[in-house]
């Protein structure tokens, strides 16, 4: 056994491995000011990114559950190594050879590990890839090239085959230096009844690897009728390297693309993930042996870096309509963290995207998925899909169907906006009675998640009850820091903040509390009102509709602004393009959410109008983004 790793070559796996580029290899990272870089957490669950890097350093350290170090520990933290795995890793990845003390030159490793293992993988994958060559493969190869995959999408991907013969793999690799005990610990052979024999026979398999690239495992497809085993699908059993829930088969290839386009499409098998790639859709994924859960998801966001202020997308294709919609009211039952972000694709006929492909040719895939639909909207359409909507018997019950379900959406401001799209597809004259119904339904009182009070309805027969109360904003809440300032600034410098804040419309603040007071602001006049200071709160005041504006009025008037000079003018424009701008960006998410879901080919003046409009806002929010700057970080 070799001795311990020469100092010289751990300093420089630490140098020459620049940590965010580690990192970025499973956490997307965006600059967070002052040379550091930060992300969501891969340790813990978060939803607001408390992950920094800071590659000048060399080091990480996450706010929200304390993990930190060098990129050794975060490469065994991230991959459950021991220190000299981990160094080996980093090694092997800028083909550093490592020096042992005491020992020679080469890099052994320690029986069992788990580099051990996937380096095992790693020999597997080479064997089934050489075997998908042979003669006795042609049936492998004959599966791939039907389904319009030539060599270019086999290596690509890895695919091989898995032979017959019952040991082969296993005596290849025995050869190759491996242990049988880490064979079975690898899940690449098992004991069979006159001793080990591979996982695997006569199969075309399909290599599964982790974020970071490594093969973990195998997916195999059944291709003769007299193989033994029904099962279409056999996938690698869970081992020390490969965690169902946690791996994605393609994501490897994807990550990138999902990192930079902010989404992600979930197809069910391998040659689905094929076909969308190699249709120009490089952001497709697929689960491996199990379905697609909360781990996988977890692994998606923080890739695409989903947050407060950034809202990416999952699209799920379904082979039919059925399985789209069952899919979809499973969203509604449960806690929605994700139904927002979330869309389906449902190609035509039944088929599942390899066949769309070969049916329909690669536009037709890259169509499916810019044809993608809301899960709520989805599911709540294919309901309405089994009414009669020219009758008013059938809209009668389509309401009495899909109002409960409406009623089931937590977010409130979706809710409405859902319960407003209802009477439309209905065919409902009335809009406000079937939203009132959406209300009514949903019964229990709104979540203090920021949505506003209720105003209060003529004839309620609840007694008079009171309104709840507004929830107060986090002051340290970095994505509402600007509007504070703003609204700091149109009380204490009225003069300052100008017409500029008055022409501020409401929806450029997202917090309900911040809306009422930027309400209140311009019901006492606004900043071109002639009041300063206690005259103008007091006015504000007297507009105030729930208690919590009227504090924050008090509270944000003797707030000091965050100006690290005095409060001049280039202060305050800064911080007001800075609230522009953020509205801006909010529209500009909303009109490519409506570009992506219109065909260029079916919608083609839509889509080049909307395309327009795009380019202009892009234009103004450069424009507003570069105002900001200076006075406002």
């Amino acid at each position: 056994m070799a001795g311990r790793i020469r100092e010289s070559d751990i300093a420089q796996v630490r140098d020459r491995n620049r940590i965010d580029e580690v990192v970025g290899e499973y956490v997307a990272l965006r600059r967070a000011g002052g040379g550091a870089l930060k992300g969501l957490c891969p340790f813990h669950e978060e939803k607001t990114p408390s992950f920094n890097v800071r590659p000048t350093h060399g080091t990480f350290h996450c706010f929200g559950c304390g993990e930190g170090g060098d990129v050794i520990k975060f490469v065994m933290q991230i991959e459950h190594l021991g220190f000299v795995e981990a160094v080996e890793r980093l090694a092997d990845r800028i083909g550093l050879h490592l020096t042992y003390e005491g020992g020679g030159t080469s890099v052994r490793r320690d029986r069992g590990s788990r580099l051990r293992l996937v380096e095992a993988h790693k020999a597997a994958q080479a064997f089934y890839a050489e075997q998908l060559t042979t003669p006795e493969a042609e049936a492998a190869r004959k599966f791939l090239t039907d389904r319009g995959f030539d060599q270019s999408a086999w290596t690509k991907f890895g695919c091989g085959f898995a032979p017959g013969g019952w040991d082969r793999l296993t005596k290849h690799l025995i050869r190759s230096g491996f242990e049988l005990s880490e064979l079975y610990k690898a899940q690449l052979s098992k004991e069979g009844r006159r001793g080990p024999i591979d996982r695997f026979h006569r199969r075309l398999v399909w290599p599964i690897k982790d974020r970071g690239g490594d093969v973990v495992g195998f997916g195999a497809r059944r291709l003769f009728d007299d193989d033994p085993i029904q099962a279409k699908y056999l996938n690698t059993s869970e081992s020390p390297v490969y965690k169902k829930s946690q791996v994605l088969f393609g994501l490897d290839q994807a990550k990138r693309e999902i990192a930079r386009r902010h989404q992600v499409v979930v197809v069910e098998g391998y040659t689905d993930v094929m076909a969308m790639h190699e249709a120009g859709v490089p952001t497709a994924v697929a689960s491996s042996g199990t379905a697609f859960g909360e781990e996988h998801m977890r692994v998606l966001r923080q890739i695409m870096m989903d947050d407060d202020t950034f809202r990416g997308e999952v699209i799920f294709t379904f082979d039919g309509d059925e399985a789209g919609q069952k899919a979809a009211l499973k969203a509604f039952e449960g806690d929605q963290t994700f139904a927002g972000q979330t869309y389906i694709a449902v190609a035509p006929d039944g088929m599942d995207p390899c066949e769309l492909r070969l049916a329909k040719g690669d536009a037709a895939v890259r169509d499916l998925v810019a044809r993608r639909i809301p899960l709520f909207e989805f599911a709540i359409r294919s309901l309405l899909a089994d009414y009669d909507l020219d009758s008013v018997d059938g809209q009668v019950a389509a309401l009495q169907r899909t109002v409960p379900l409406v009623a089931q959406i937590k977010d409130r401001a979706k809710r409405d906006g859902y319960a407003t799209k209802l009477a439309w597809w209905v065919g409902w004259q009335d809009e406000a009675m079937v939203v009132r119904r959406v209300r009514e339904s949903a019964g229990a009182p709104v979540k203090a998640n920021g949505a506003r009070r209720a105003p209060a309805r003529g004839g309620d027969q609840t007694g008079g009850r009171r309104p709840r109360q507004l929830e107060r904003p986090d002051p340290r809440n970095p994505d509402l820091r600007a509007q504070r300032e703003s609204l700091k600034a149109a009380l204490q410098e009225p003069a300052l903040a100008g017409p500029e804040y008055d022409a501020l419309p409401e929806d450029a603040f997202v917090h309900p509390a911040y809306v009422g007071v930027h309400r209140a602001i311009l019901k006492a006049g606004g900043t071109s009102s002639g009041l300063t200071g206690p005259a103008l709160l007091e006015a504000a005041a007297a507009h105030a509709e729930d208690p919590t504006v009227t504090s924050l009025l008090s509270e944000l008037a003797v707030e000091p602004l965050r100006s690290t000079g005095q409060s001049d003018v280039r202060y305050v424009s800064s911080v007001l393009a800075a609230v522009q701008e953020n509205l801006v960006g909010r529209q500009i998410g909303e009109l490519k959410s409506r570009l992506q879901r219109l065909s260029p080919v079916d919608a083609a003046e839509d889509y080049r109008a909307l395309f327009g409009d795009l380019v202009a806002l892009e234009q103004y929010r450069k424009a507003l983004r570069e105002q900001a700057m200076g006075g406002w970080d």
